[in-house]
């Protein structure tokens, strides 16, 4: 089944749906992008694993409550006497795998461009948000090109400076022109924009058509059979945008 929306679909957003979305979104790309650049250059997918805690999972444990009893109970207790215990939730750390592409000269093996799809725990958990941002210090102190593609409308957004507007957002920073770069900002009744993939710079940049490649994956994954469009999007739209989905919907 084709995606329903035409542009983002707010439904992949959803953080138990959005890792399969992004592995698979992640080698559509490189499998895009490899045609365009070969033999000069070679697309890898590479991984940054870290250990995270969900904020759902830190369950607060209760005081300790003692029932009562009558005066005559009371007298036979003893300082030994056991307390029932309360059931509780511990937190248990859970490992990260989250995967990205390098653009790699073949000769040099040197990476000329980074390109990262953001999930939930980039934008909301405390490492995950960590772990990416000292990555992307890293390479915007250098001068290897990024790409940062934020399809997601929930979570704090990546830092820049100039343009603040929220929504989804596509950013280009090539390590040539920095502290410029090219920011794409478009919201969920917009076509998801194409962006060309920073090279060196006497080379052309390969195009991205991220709007076909994400409805391919949407068909090729079958994520029609995943999604409950009964239910309401996570995280909420807001009315303008409630009132929009479900015109789309109701179309189908």
């Amino acid at each position: 089944m084709h995606n329903l929306f035409p542009g983002m679909n707010p439904y992949l957003e959803q953080p138990d749906l959005w890792h399969q979305v992004h592995n698979r979104l992640i080698v559509a790309i490189a499998d895009e992008i490899t045609p365009q650049v070969a033999p000069k250059y070679r697309v890898s997918i590479e991984e940054r694993v870290y250990s995270s805690i969900e904020d759902s999972l830190l369950v607060g444990i209760a005081d300790v409550a003692v029932s009562h009893r009558n005066s005559t109970t009371e007298t036979t207790l003893t300082a030994s006497r056991l307390v029932q215990p309360v059931k509780v939730k511990v937190p248990i750390p859970e490992q990260v795998i989250e995967r990205f592409l390098e653009v790699k000269s073949t000769q040099t093996g040197v990476v000329v461009c980074v390109i990262e799809v953001l999930s939930p725990k980039n934008k909301r958990s405390k490492e995950g948000r960590e772990a990416y941002e000292s990555k992307r210090q890293k390479i915007l102190g250098s001068t290897t090109s990024l790409v940062e593609i934020d399809l997601l409308r929930g979570g704090q957004p990546m830092p820049i400076q100039g343009n603040a507007d929220t929504g989804y957002r596509i950013l280009v920073s090539r390590g040539d022109k920095r502290p410029d770069a090219d920011l794409y900002i478009f919201g969920l009744k917009d076509p998801i924009p194409a962006f060309g993939v920073p090279l060196r710079q006497q080379d052309p940049e390969p195009v991205v058509d991220l709007q076909r490649l994400l409805n391919e994956v949407y068909e090729r994954a079958r994520f029609d059979l995943a999604i409950d469009y009964s239910q309401p999007v996570k995280p909420p739209l807001s009315l303008e945008e409630v009132a929009w989905v479900t015109e789309i919907l109701g179309q189908q």
